[in-house]
């Protein structure tokens, strides 16, 4: 939906006023499945992209916490340690969530499969294509993840001040966390959207020949096509699917972060 909705220039048949609208008629029209499409490529990468993504946020984030405010937790230390652990996860996810999942999910998108996408864009665009928006990603989740770790450790602080296992602090923390750092981003994310898809209609319509490159390039290209408001295309798809997204990360890791912790304290003499 996202994807759909962050469209410059969308087909008319694919041009919904509201998330609900664009749910319904994906699915009246292409399908039940449709609305999931791109998930196989998705669940391929998030194994390990995540698994680096917590592991260098841990370790980062206990030995700056003893730098900057030892014995205690540092909000700078979180926002650094986030946004270095967002260049190991996106160097794994750029290539399958960025690039072949978007691509995948366009409307009328002419790859049936992700083996046929990958090949396609490897012919016809090079190995350069798969990493075109990695400064881009970069440049948007590097504030997503400063913004993301900050207001979830600040809500830790005042609905779980002991920083036990706690199942609903992590939840609701989780999910205000990523509905403020989507929010706050979304613009950055309809840049990247455009250089991910090389919407065919957006830059034919401004005479764009090859294929855009370049955060500059996108912001201009967003701007002449849809003003201000279209650095905002989707904000609200964005919300709705961070909010359950972060929600259940943060459930997920907290709960095996205790699990794994208290089985080793129990194996200790």
């Amino acid at each position: 939906l996202q994807t759909r909705m962050q469209s410059l220039q969308p087909d008319p048949k694919a041009q919904y006023r509201g998330v609900y609208e664009a749910l319904r008629r994906m699915v009246l029209t292409e399908g039940f499945w449709r609305p999931l499409r791109g998930i196989d490529v998705t669940m391929l990468g998030a194994g390990p992209a995540h698994a680096l993504y917590f592991a260098c946020y841990e370790k980062m984030k206990k030995a700056l916490s003893d730098v900057f405010q030892p014995g205690g937790n540092s909000h700078l230390a979180n926002g650094i340690a986030g946004s270095v652990a967002t260049l190991l996860h996106d160097a794994v996810m750029n290539p399958a969530e960025a690039v072949v999942k978007q691509r995948l999910q366009m409307f009328n998108s002419p790859y049936t499969s992700v083996l046929g996408c990958v090949r396609t864009v490897h012919r016809t665009e090079g190995l350069g294509a798969f990493y075109r928006s990695y400064t881009t990603q970069l440049t948007m989740n590097v504030p997503f993840q400063a913004i993301h770790f900050i207001t979830y450790e600040l809500m830790q602080e005042h609905l779980n001040p002991h920083r036990q296992y706690h199942p609903q602090s992590h939840i609701v923390a989780g999910a205000v966390a990523g509905a403020v750092a989507a929010a706050a981003t979304t613009p950055l994310d309809v840049c990247k959207t455009l250089l991910n898809t090389q919407e065919n209609t957006a830059l034919s319509s401004l005479k764009i020949r090859g294929h855009l490159s370049g955060m500059a390039n996108a912001f201009s290209t967003v701007y002449q096509l849809g003003g201000l408001p279209g650095f905002f295309k989707g904000v609200q798809a964005r919300v709705i699917y961070q909010m359950p997204s972060t929600a259940i990360a943060w459930s997920v890791y907290e709960f095996f972060k205790y699990f794994l912790t208290k089985r080793a304290l129990e194996k200790k003499p």
